[in-house]
């Protein structure tokens, strides 16, 4: 106990750190960032003003990359939420420094995935009528219930710690000011007592135990949008394991280089050790491995069974007109990735970021050939279908994508970025000091 009393002091200014005045380098990018954002808001105001036919979707294409973003935003939030899940659960020592990272990923990213539905509709203005006019047996409505439960969960195994660390840190040098008043209102009478640490962690066991199935329903759920249309390359019962899979894929990757940033931007290296990211890598390669066998399985059953349809995608995927975004999936999504991890000289906290990094861009070119491509095979006869997105659909998800770091940076003003009181209680549990 002393040992970490000794040492917390250097562990509540790494935490707070995000809170201090900005360099130079960092408001120029936040800028950048804020730009972005506002240039999506406002195509998507032109979009709902002037209305749907902006966009690239088409009576053939009526899915586009609005969809996508859905889709992969909200992988990319599975995948963190079930890191920190995981972890707690298994009691993994080295969760501690990534855990608020991977929360506040989780949320984030499921934040501004959840708005797409609005963004592909042509009347957001009647969502609330997915409210008032249900349809039971509408894959769509259970997909709204199962985001929605799932996104009260992520507030709550994100708050939780939140809780304790305001109460641990109310006092602390620099926390001054609206900052001290905040403090100590959300820390809602956190002192850390005995009985408080149980509740804590109880709660937040509870909640992982959750999360998990909660989770594996929403996209399991949100694949039925898709494997209960008779199209091509849809309709099969591999579709929910497999967007599971993905999204978990993506989502670890994503929370890598999300902790790698905030590790080299705000000098969290002492507290962020190198381990605990390759340990990542390691887990993102397994799932890596099982992600390519479920494609292996999809592709060789597919093109096995020989229907004509289907033919004619498999074709234009592996050989035709999609077959450089899907090589260039394979490659830069599972082979580099696996190679970068598999070798020890590269196995290192640059190796493992730049593989997090293909794998994120490379499941985002997985699910548009997983959506549009579909879409442009005609189902009888007729013409093949064809799908552009348009600038407004690019500005949109530009600002989506812009708005998530914007997201966690204002998130981590009002927060601390690591979870002390979990660290402190780790470090305690293993006899070490911090």
């Amino acid at each position: 106990m002393t040992a970490v009393r000794s040492l917390t002091p250097g562990l509540e200014g790494a935490a707070l750190a995000p809170m201090g005045r900005s360099g130079r380098g960092h408001r120029v990018i936040l800028l950048l960032l804020m730009v972005l954002t506002a240039s999506g808001i406002g195509a998507f105001i032109y979009q709902f003003s002037t209305g749907i036919g902006v966009t690239g979707m088409n009576d053939r294409v009526f899915w586009g990359i609005y969809t996508v973003d859905l889709v992969t935003l909200i992988g990319f939030s599975y995948g963190g939420a079930l890191v920190s899940a995981i972890l707690r659960l298994t009691n993994a020592s080295w969760r501690g420094p990534i855990s608020r990272l991977a929360e506040g990923t989780a949320l984030a990213t499921l934040a501004v995935g959840a708005l797409f539905p609005l963004a592909s509709d042509g009347h957001p203005e009647r969502v609330w009528r997915l409210v008032t006019a249900m349809q039971i047996n509408s894959p769509i409505m259970w997909d709204m219930v199962a985001i929605v439960t799932y996104l009260i969960a992520t507030i709550v195994l994100f708050a939780l710690p939140v809780v304790a660390d305001l109460g641990r840190l109310q006092d602390a040098p620099g926390i001054e000011g609206w900052r001290r008043r905040w403090f100590r209102v959300g820390a809602f009478g956190w002192t850390g007592t005995a009985d408080q640490h149980r509740v804590l962690n109880r709660s937040l066991t509870a909640i992982a135990l959750l999360i998990i199935p909660l989770a594996v329903m929403v996209h399991t759920v949100l694949s039925y949008a898709f494997s209960l249309t008779s199209r091509p390359g849809w309709h099969s019962t591999i579709f929910g394991p497999y967007f599971v899979i993905a999204a978990i894929y993506s989502g670890v990757a994503l929370v890598v280089v999300v902790i790698v940033v905030f590790r080299r931007a705000y000098h969290l290296e002492r507290w962020i050790p190198e381990r605990a990211i390759i340990n990542l890598g390691y887990l993102m390669a397994a799932l890596g491995v099982l992600y390519g066998y479920l494609l292996f399985t999809e592709v060789t059953t597919e093109g096995y069974v020989g229907a004509e349809a289907t033919e004619k995608l498999l074709y234009a995927l592996l050989l035709d007109r999609w077959s450089v975004l899907f090589w260039a999936f394979v490659i830069g999504g599972l082979v580099a990735p696996l190679l970068i991890i598999g070798f020890r000289r590269t196995r290192t906290v640059v190796g493992v970021t730049v593989a997090a990094s293909l794998v994120t861009g490379a499941l985002f070119i997985k699910r548009f050939l997983m959506f549009i491509p579909p879409l442009t095979e005609p189902l009888i006869g007729g013409e093949v279908g064809s799908y552009t997105p348009s600038w407004v659909e690019i500005v949109v998800t530009v600002g989506a994508v812009a708005a998530i770091p914007l997201l966690l940076v204002g998130l981590f003003k009002v927060v601390p970025v690591l979870a002390v009181v979990e660290m402190e209680e780790i470090s305690r549990s293993r006899g070490e000091g911090l």
